[in-house]
């Protein structure tokens, strides 16, 4: 069904140096499942379909669907302040509707490029400080503690810090811990077994592959570093979260297939904003909490990613989701984001020869 979605596979760990990728396919009723590579560099064992893995900023499409279902209720709505849920929170959150924080149009800054934070939490130093807890206020504080990167709805730019805010809103209005409003919202009713927020817990449950990294060194002969166990509390609701492939595969083919939200949250969230300019993801659009990627073939597909220490996710697909391709990397170096576009463009474009 997928050779040529085999041959990307084998093309990463070959020549990108991956240690392990796989990728999951599903078109209506057909199935493929592919690897290369390996889940555990000492043992040698090949990934599985049930292994779990870190989904990074893939967390930030779930954290979405909690606030729009909440809008559904009539709890909040888009147009509601961040002050108005969070006082005092931020200087300007009486000018940020919660609408700016889901499509990365707040300005706020992303507290992941504190200098502070790099110099502690990424890079070398992640080996001593990757069991470190972080609060969600904590990581306000060090956002705001930097100028808005520019005013409310006056440009695009990624922020962790907008979806660490949508999470302390969420547990604000529903009286709930985020981790249990994802598990009461989406993770039980579509029966996702293998999909949670960590919390504290720095061991994955269940089955998983490990995870690699090289610490964002670029040299070819870095030193690769097993990461599996950290606390990702520092990720939270921005990029916290683990999974499977199968379980992402319910979840997306679920949200744009709309069987999580009303029609009126589902245009919602697929309303986009260009992120043209931005250095993101090239030819892409960025709705609530998901985003939309022309491949060179013409072809649109929808979804989300994400990237946390030793592992990078994709999920994207079809519109109307029944045609859609999970992919993840147990490593975090190289040029990943390529490495999937490839994967999209070999199987929604296999004529295409660009």
């Amino acid at each position: 069904m997928s050779n040529a979605v085999q041959k990307v596979l084998d093309g990463a760990v070959a020549d990108g140096g991956v240690p392990g990728i796989l990728a999951d396919v599903r078109d209506g009723r057909e199935s493929w499942f592919g690897t290369a590579g390996v889940a555990d560099l000492e043992t040698g064992r090949e990934r599985r379909p049930q292994d779990r893995f870190r989904i990074g900023s893939l967390t930030k499409a779930f954290t979405a669907t909690v606030v729009l279902q909440l809008a559904a209720d009539g709890a909040l709505s888009l147009d509601d302040t961040v002050e108005r849920w969070l006082p005092g929170a931020i200087p300007n959150g009486g000018e940020i509707a919660i609408r700016r924080l889901l499509n990365q149009t707040s300005g706020i800054f992303n507290y992941t490029m504190d200098e502070k934070i790099m110099g502690q939490y990424v890079g070398p130093a992640v080996l001593e400080r990757r069991f470190d807890r972080m609060r969600p206020e904590e990581l306000v504080k060090i956002a705001v503690s930097h100028a808005p990167a520019f005013a409310p709805g006056a440009g695009w730019g990624y922020s962790n810090t907008n979806f660490v805010l949508a999470g302390l809103i969420i547990e604000r209005v529903a009286g709930r811990t985020y981790a249990e409003e994802v598990e009461r919202r989406i993770a039980r009713p579509l029966d996702l077994a293998g999909t949670y927020v960590p919390g504290d817990d720095t061991e994955l449950r269940g089955p998983h592959s490990r995870h690699y990294s090289k610490l964002l060194l670029t040299e070819p002969d870095a030193e690769i570093h097993d990461v599996t166990e950290l606390n990702a509390s520092g990720a939270w609701a921005a990029g916290g979260m683990v999974s499977t492939a199968d379980d992402l595969h319910r979840f997306l083919g679920a949200l744009l297939g709309g069987r999580l939200l009303p029609p009126a949250q589902q245009e919602e969230m697929f309303t986009g904003v260009s992120t043209e300019g931005s250095e993101w993801i090239p030819n892409t659009t960025y709705g609530l909490g998901v985003f939309w990627q022309e491949l060179p073939g013409g072809v649109t597909v929808w979804g989300g990613g994400g990237a946390i220490n030793g592992s990078w996710t994709y999920a994207m697909g079809s519109r109307d989701g029944e045609h859609l391709v999970v992919s993840n990397v147990n490593g975090d170096w190289g040029n990943l984001i390529g490495t999937f576009a490839e994967l999209l463009q070999a199987e929604f474009c296999p004529g295409d020869t660009r």
